[in-house]
């Protein structure tokens, strides 16, 4: 099938996941609290805990991809969705709604881009570097399309609605989306076959690049999950008011996918690897210039989301090229452990340190973190360098 069509239709899928998910408590948090009195901290913490069982499960699904395809397991994610939308939208107290984002954990674990991730390297092989970078531009698009479409359904519908109208549309769209385009994917592919003639054979250092490279995507994962729930708090510790902050969010979006476009056109000419330095930098040159008060917020936010935006690319092409499309469904499991418990755990750390500190000190704290990661990449790189053709 037409590459176009498959991304296509697994990016469609994107936007739902991303949107029913990750970036729900945004617009839905409020309204729940308000119709049922429950704790801002555990409403909003049901996305985290969320993360937290999609990070636990994040090895099995690599596994499961590696023997079986994408195809089954994308499958179950938008049935995981449907079901677990539908609990929140029928929850009649809090341990019920918490529950059911258990079972939406298990739609993340299994739908989001690291489960995707593994399934296009599994079905394109080395080739999947395209599809990848592809997938995140529908991705990039989540909060764009969701956000208002939520806010839309609430006010019209009331949230529990909108929680079955989001349950019916994996059903009807995203399920049968993916089970389209992934009609093959059950047996190996072609260039996966080809390329798994023999087994690859292991790095003298692979186990260090592999940590080096878990830590690495953990960091970025943290401050990128921090920076996202946190960031009105942080802009208006800069003197914002709540009005101009909330405008310089929106550019947070459009930063994203504008350097996924940049990556998409120019990708080919270089190794992932600069990818991923390149998104470290250029958060860390975001970060920095926060915490020195620099007076074009709008640049500043510009810079950090598209550093932000391609380490979600470099996520997926990075480990694929550095270990092959063989083990790439397996190790990009075993990646996304660390880092999606750490996406889920950082928030509340930050909430926990800004009421401690301060947002000021904060800000400097995911900064450090962020001068931390380039150096992680500069020794990853290093590595990579002496053992492989990495420019």
């Amino acid at each position: 099938m037409d590459r176009r069509i498959v991304i296509t239709a697994l990016g469609v899928a994107q936007i739902l996941a991303w949107g029913s998910s990750f970036y729900f408590p945004a617009v839905f948090a409020a309204p729940i609290v308000r119709d049922t009195g429950w704790s801002l901290g555990f409403v909003v913490g049901g996305t985290s805990l969320g993360l937290l069982v999609a990070g636990l499960i994040s090895p099995q699904v690599g596994r499961l991809i590696d023997r079986h395809g994408g195809r089954p397991v994308l499958l179950a994610s938008s049935l995981l969705y449907a079901a677990g939308l539908t609990g929140v939208g029928l929850a009649p107290n809090l341990p019920a709604y918490l529950l059911s984002w258990v079972v939406i954990g298990f739609g993340m674990g299994t739908g989001l881009y690291d489960a995707v991730f593994a399934a296009l390297g599994r079905l394109y092989g080395s080739d999947a570097r395209a599809p990848i970078t592809n997938l995140t531009l529908f991705g990039g698009f989540a909060s764009t399309v969701c956000w208002p479409l939520s806010a839309f359904m609430i006010d019209h519908l009331g949230w529990r609605s909108a929680c079955f109208v989001y349950a019916g549309l994996h059903l009807l769209i995203a399920l049968p989306l993916q089970m389209a385009v992934l009609r093959g994917d059950t047996k190996a592919s072609p260039v996966a076959a080809a390329e798994g003639a023999a087994p690859p054979t292991a790095r003298a250092n692979e186990g260090l690049i592999f940590a080096i490279l878990a830590v690495v995507l953990s960091i970025a994962a943290g401050i990128g999950s921090t920076v996202i729930v946190h960031l009105m708090l942080f802009l208006e510790a800069r003197g914002v008011e709540l009005a101009v902050a909330v405008g310089l969010g929106t550019l947070f979006g459009p930063a994203q996918v504008g350097a996924r476009i940049v990556e998409r056109l120019f990708g080919n000419r270089y190794h992932p690897i600069w990818t991923m330095v390149a998104s470290c930098l250029l958060m860390a040159i975001g970060l920095a210039l926060l915490m020195a008060h620099f007076p074009v917020l709008a640049l500043v936010i510009l810079l950090y989301g598209a550093g932000y935006g391609i380490s979600w690319i470099g996520r997926g092409t990075l480990p694929l090229a550095l270990f092959g499309p063989i083990r790439f469904p397996r190790l990009m499991g075993k990646l996304a452990f660390p880092s999606l418990i750490v996406q889920a755990l950082a928030p509340s750390a930050g909430a926990l340190l800004i009421e401690r500190v301060g947002a000021n000190a904060t800000i400097g704290v995911l900064t450090v973190l962020a001068l931390v990661n380039i150096g992680l990449i500069a020794a990853l790189w290093r590595l990579c360098r002496t053992e492989t053709s990495v420019p």
